[in-house]
């Protein structure tokens, strides 16, 4: 440094300052609050006024639903239990309707000896559908995914066993035939002949076949009838079952709205734009008296399978849309791409199309899910106890004529926990194929 330099600068530092700690209102939550609540003066009256209203409700709310009475054998009695400790002026929850009816409002009319299956019927279908959702769990699972919706099937309605196994090999066939048509027809022919075939044996043989098993070696445990069913435990295997089987069947309908085969095509946009045009309602409806008649004479179908039937088809219409708009999201140069490499149709779908497709089509599809599995209360019109059905069955006794809003509260919660659930699982796997993919 020059004399002149040196003279003019009243002081050099030569030493590093020490690290400080930031502002206060630069980090933690008070840097949230103020970025996201007292950003500006509207942000700031804003969030007073919800603030007073949050505590306006709390207020009045909380002490009716934490000062409730657990303890009753009826309404009459927790009123009795209300005016003794708290007066009558003070309205309390009577959360005694839900531990003196849970068990209906969990599994409706099923009986109590037998809880034990819908609950392990549960088990094994969220064990069978882990290796689906999850890829870190063990590949050798999806046998279980294979065999638990016939285990499941077989837990609830109970009976021979030898009824969901006649069942299960009618997709044993689909599969034995799909190689031989695929290598001499083709593969639209293997894949026609490995739905129609087993259509074709389950509607005229499968039950040929259930009663010769069943007779050589009759094997089974309790029936249970459907009007058995009921509460959540309804919602849930109408809901679950329709979740399943619309995913796949939509994707179907979505390609074949897009085939170029005229057929296919119109068959499919026909398919669609029928059950999309009608009210979910009325298709119960038919479920519940008309499906019978275009099944072959004799065949008396279950009523909840009929619902499962028609719920599936309604949600697969529904699925084919969003699938569509999926496949239509995706630049031209997929498709081009994919010819160029020398794959097949199928392949080029199952490789290269359908997983960005479906990945575009994430949130829809689970909107729609959603939208299904709040739909299933919709049978409650049709005369199967749902959660709102069972409610109401509920309130009709005299022991709890009058109450409402405990339960409409429990009900609501239950579908809140299965919803957000699904919601969830759909952000989850929208933000783990974002990492992949960078």
């Amino acid at each position: 440094m020059s004399d002149t330099h040196a003279q003019t600068v009243s002081y050099v530092r030569d030493t590093m300052l020490p690290e400080s700690s930031p502002p206060t209102t630069e980090v933690g939550a008070v840097k949230w609050l103020r970025e996201n609540l007292f950003s500006s003066i509207t942000n700031t009256v804003l969030t007073l006024l919800s603030i007073f209203v949050i505590y306006w409700i709390l207020s009045h709310v909380g002490p009716w639903m934490l000062g409730g009475i657990w303890n009753a054998g009826s309404l009459s009695e927790c009123r009795e239990i209300r005016d003794a400790t708290v007066g009558s002026d003070h309205g309390v929850a009577c959360w005694a309707v839900l531990s003196d009816r849970w068990h209906q409002l969990l599994f409706g009319y099923y009986p109590s000896e037998l809880y034990w299956r819908p609950i392990l019927a549960l088990i094994l279908f969220l064990g069978g559908l882990a290796p689906v959702l999850f890829d870190k769990v063990p590949r050798k699972m999806f046998i279980l995914s294979a065999v638990a919706p016939f285990l499941c099937f077989w837990l609830l309605w109970g009976g021979s066993i030898w009824l969901p196994i006649s069942i299960a090999l009618g997709f044993v066939v689909g599969y034995v035939v799909y190689g031989p048509l695929t290598k001499t027809f083709g593969s639209l022919a293997g894949i026609i002949g490995a739905i129609v075939l087993p259509l074709l044996y389950w509607l005229f043989l499968s039950g040929s076949v259930y009663a010769g098993l069943d007779s050589v070696l009759p094997i089974g445990i309790e029936f249970v009838e459907s009007r058995a069913f009921g509460g959540f435990m309804l919602s849930v295997v109408i809901g679950l079952s329709a979740i399943v089987l619309s995913l796949p069947l939509g994707i179907l309908l979505a390609l074949g709205r897009q085939s170029d085969l005229f057929i296919i095509k119109t068959s499919a946009v026909v398919f669609i734009e029928v059950i999309r045009g009608v009210p979910l309602i009325v298709w119960l409806f038919t479920a519940q008296l008309l499906l019978n008649y275009f099944l072959p004479p004799g065949t008396n179908f279950d009523l909840t399978l009929r619902v499962i039937i028609m719920v599936t088809l309604f949600s697969a219409a529904y699925i084919a849309e969003v699938v569509r708009g999926g496949l239509a999201a995706l630049p031209k140069g997929q498709y081009e791409g994919a010819d160029s490499l020398g794959l097949s149709y199928w392949q080029s779908m199952q490789l290269i199309v359908l997983p960005q497709a479906l990945k575009i089509s994430i949130p829809g599809i689970v909107n729609t899910f959603i939208g299904l599995f709040k739909d299933t209360t919709l049978v409650v019109f049709i005369g199967l106890f749902d959660p709102l059905g069972i409610a109401s069955a509920i309130r009709a006794s005299t022991d709890w004529n009058g109450i409402y809003w405990e339960l409409f509260i429990f009900i609501g919660a239950m579908f809140f926990i299965f919803c957000f659930s699904m919601g969830r699982y759909s952000l989850y796997l929208e933000k783990k194929l974002q990492r992949e993919n960078r």
